[in-house]
């Protein structure tokens, strides 16, 4: 089962399911543009479904767990020099805070094997419920083997992985990275006018993340004939590598006019790499990215930069959500996946207080 997640939810009706108020942002550009109220957490318009459908502690043989007391642990997979994991973290770091919840964090350093050893030394320390954001799909088996011979409920966020949910981990939460993907396209249509030559900078291998946002621009830009993918390669992720291999693909294409970027900060060093090269960013180089970090949306602003599909990483309420209704018996969906905003030319200066 997929749940949706709506901007339009009741505001009311969230604060008694989760426990906090939250707003977010519209699609539609006019919708936001006299808007700058900060966007905080992504949420839930609908509920899990009916009885059965999903999981639930007693369903899986469980022991029931209150949140208040518990011993949490949390696995992030990437260094938090990022704004992505930064806002990550943090956002479950206050929201196990707020629920009373022992946290116990690690990070594994973009080392697969390291995330392995974290989740075990951590249910070797006594957690009781755990949250991870898996560095890669496949890899992290033997951990959710581990957590599972405990019985552990495991909340995986952002990256979907491999394994069998309700059995190997209890749910996926994050957004839709097809469609990212397919957004960041007609953004790209847009802004160039449906010609050009594009580049694209990749994300690292071995996640959907990458596999699914190159799926969904590179399907869409099908509907436009007039713009033509030159190269792709990867950067991984980060912002040095976005500028180095920008700068390297300006050489060997100087006919490139237009950048995707699958996230912020590949596109934030390809702006750099573009600038360097005596270029205007934005204007002889169209940029679209992806995350709805605080520097690209400011480079909208400056007019250094043409778009950014959001990908909101605040999941620590619906995170530690998805444990209490585990834990109280109300049945969990296997993915819950949360729409995003996106930032325009147009709506950019009015929504720069929502990006993280």
């Amino acid at each position: 089962m997929i749940v949706k997640t709506s901007r339009r939810a009741s505001l009311a009706a969230l604060a008694v399911a989760v426990g906090l108020v939250a707003a977010g942002c519209s699609s539609s550009p006019a919708a936001d543009a006299g808007s700058s109220a900060p966007i905080a957490n992504p949420t839930v318009a609908s509920s899990p479904g009916a009885a059965g459908d999903g999981c639930t502690a007693t369903g899986q043989g469980y022991p029931k767990i209150a949140i208040k007391g518990a011993k949490v642990g949390f696995s992030q997979s990437e260094p938090e020099t990022a704004a992505f994991r930064i806002a990550e973290t943090q956002s479950i770091v206050d929201e196990a805070a707020a629920q009373g919840a022992t946290l116990v964090k690690t990070n594994a350093n973009s080392e697969i094997a390291k995330q392995v050893t974290d989740i075990q030394g951590m249910i070797n320390q006594g957690v009781q419920l755990l949250i991870v954001a898996p560095l890669n799909s496949d890899g992290l088996q033997p951990a959710f083997d581990a957590a599972r011979a405990k019985h552990i409920p495991v909340v995986t966020v952002d990256r979907l992985v491999n394994s069998t949910a309700c059995t190997d981990y209890l749910t996926f939460i994050g957004s839709d990275f097809v469609s990212q993907g397919t957004r960041a396209a007609d953004a790209m249509i847009a802004q160039t006018g449906g010609t050009g030559k594009i580049a694209i900078l990749l994300g690292s291998s071995g996640n959907n993340v990458t596999t699914d946002r190159t799926s969904g621009f590179v399907d869409q830009l099908k509907t436009a004939p007039g713009l033509e993918i030159v190269a792709q390669q990867t950067a991984n992720f980060a912002r040095t590598d976005g500028q180095t291999v920008m700068a390297s693909l300006l050489q060997a294409h100087p006919e490139i006019t237009a950048v995707y970027a699958e996230n912020d900060e590949m596109g934030i060093g390809a702006e750099t790499a573009i600038a360097a090269a005596g270029k205007k960013p934005g204007t002889d180089i169209k940029v679209i990215s992806i995350d709805g970090t605080h520097d690209a949306v400011q480079l909208i602003v400056d007019g250094k930069y043409n778009g950014v599909i959001e990908s909101n990483p605040r999941f620590g309420p619906l995170a530690f959500k998805a444990l209490a209704d585990f834990e109280g018996d109300v049945a969990v969906p296997n993915k819950i996946v949360i729409e995003d905003n996106e930032y325009t030319p147009e709506n950019a200066a009015a929504n720069l207080a929502k990006a993280f």
